[in-house]
């Protein structure tokens, strides 16, 4: 009879025939009934949780520490899964389990105790690898393999580890901070370094651009002398021939101009023959007629203008005569009048003169006044009292009154006092 087990399982064949008994890790096997028994191992991969609580270390710090294991029995290998046959043939999984996760724990405690806590704590990977290279080498003695061990938990009661976790990290912060200013130092430095590499590789290929500018400029200024040495001979023929070509058809342009000139003036001379024979029948004939016309309107105008002058000074002449006799009657008048005055002045004598006087003085005293007229204010200063003020004005132009007849006498030589008795304005 055929049975089959899959990869996860082991069979093993035992009874007549099969000493020792057969061991197949996942396939098939024919088994004879009666005479052959067939039996099954698991080869599942267990994983258990391994926890040590309140364990002493070796500075005698109590802590709980959990690690995870992974295990299995190892079906490839003939001897291990023989050594495991022997041994957990018959027991279930729940039951290998257990026998592995004591041996594990037991070495787990092991190793505790045997270092401290910072070992333990800072430095996990060395723990596992102690608990896994213990482990290994006796589980394998039952057929066991140890796939893998990972420390999972440290802990205490007696806050152990978080006062040690402070210390450590204050000192990763002073770590921390100290590597930052460091790093920002370092890349200070760094991008220090990089700007003057940058500026001096910069400054290096400006030289070179520079450098090669001014050979360029210069291979092109030699290429353009040269080309343009070229172009200035091309240009040069060019228009050497163009002048030679103008020169040729500026001289065949002068004789087409001689022949038109000639046939032009010998029209000209033909057109002034034909306009002063016009110009004599036109306009001499009646320039003529008009000029005869017009002396004679002259010598009518001329002798238009003598007649009226005639008649124009004669005018004026009576009229002269007659201002002249009108002159002459009002000078006969006025001479009769003097003479009328003459005989007067010779009987009233001195008071003909005063009264003469007396018809100016109005004349003479308005001319006397003129200056005075364009005063606009007259201020009287005092340097005592009013009444004395205006007491020595009026004493003043008293004074100038009395002054004015004797002014006359001297002027006229007449004594003014008996003339007005003797004048007749005065009677």
């Amino acid at each position: 009879m055929f049975y089959t087990c899959g990869p996860n399982e082991a069979m093993v064949v035992s009874g007549c025939g099969r000493s020792p008994p057969l061991m197949i890790a996942g396939g098939r096997v024919f088994v004879f009934p009666c005479i052959q028994q067939i039996q099954r191992i698991t080869l599942n991969t267990l994983t258990l949780n391994v926890k040590s609580d309140k364990v002493y270390t070796r500075h005698g710090v109590p802590i709980s520490v959990t690690g995870i294991a992974q295990v299995k029995i190892q079906g490839q290998n003939k001897e291990m899964l023989a050594t495991a046959c022997q041994m957990f043939m018959g027991k279930s999984e729940a039951e290998v389990a257990q026998i592995a996760l004591e041996t594990l724990e037991g070495h787990q405690r092991a190793i505790i105790a045997h270092l401290t806590v910072e070992e333990i704590y800072q430095d996990r990977k060395k723990f596992s690898e102690q608990v896994f290279k213990v482990a290994s080498s006796d589980l394998v003695n039952m057929g066991i393999g140890v796939v893998s061990y990972t420390l999972k938990d440290v802990h205490d009661d007696q806050d152990y580890l978080h006062s040690l976790g402070k210390a450590r990290t204050a000192q990763v912060q002073k770590d921390a901070r100290i590597g930052e200013a460091q790093y920002k130092r370092d890349a200070v430095i760094r991008e220090a370094h990089a700007m003057q590499e940058k500026v001096s590789a910069q400054y290096k290929n400006e030289i070179e651009m520079a450098k090669a500018q001014r050979d360029y400029e210069l291979k092109k200024a030699s290429y353009d002398i040269e080309v343009n040495s070229k172009k200035a001979e091309s240009e040069m023929a060019y228009q050497l021939q163009v002048a030679k070509t103008k020169q040729r058809i500026e001289e065949e342009k002068m004789q087409i101009q001689v022949v038109e000139r000639t046939q032009q003036i010998t029209l000209q001379e033909q057109e002034i023959t034909r306009k002063e024979k016009e110009l004599e029948a036109k306009v001499k004939k009646p320039a003529e007629a008009e000029k005869y016309r017009m002396e004679k309107i002259a010598e009518a105008y001329r002798l238009q203008l003598i007649m009226e002058a005639e008649a124009e000074a004669e005018s004026i002449k009576m009229k002269g005569e007659a201002e002249a006799f009108a002159l002459e009657a009002k000078g006969r008048a006025e001479a009769e009048q003097m003479a009328k005055k003459a005989e007067a002045f010779k009987q009233y004598k001195d008071g003909a003169m005063v009264d003469m006087l007396l018809e100016k003085l109005p004349l003479m005293a308005e001319e006397i006044s003129k200056p005075l007229a364009k005063a606009h204010k007259i201020t009287m200063v005092s340097s005592g009292g009013s009444d004395v003020g205006a007491a020595k004005l009026a004493g003043e132009v008293l004074d100038i009154m009395t002054r004015v007849p004797e002014a006359l006498e001297k002027l006229t030589g007449v004594d003014i006092s008996q003339a007005t008795a003797k004048s007749p304005r005065v009677r």
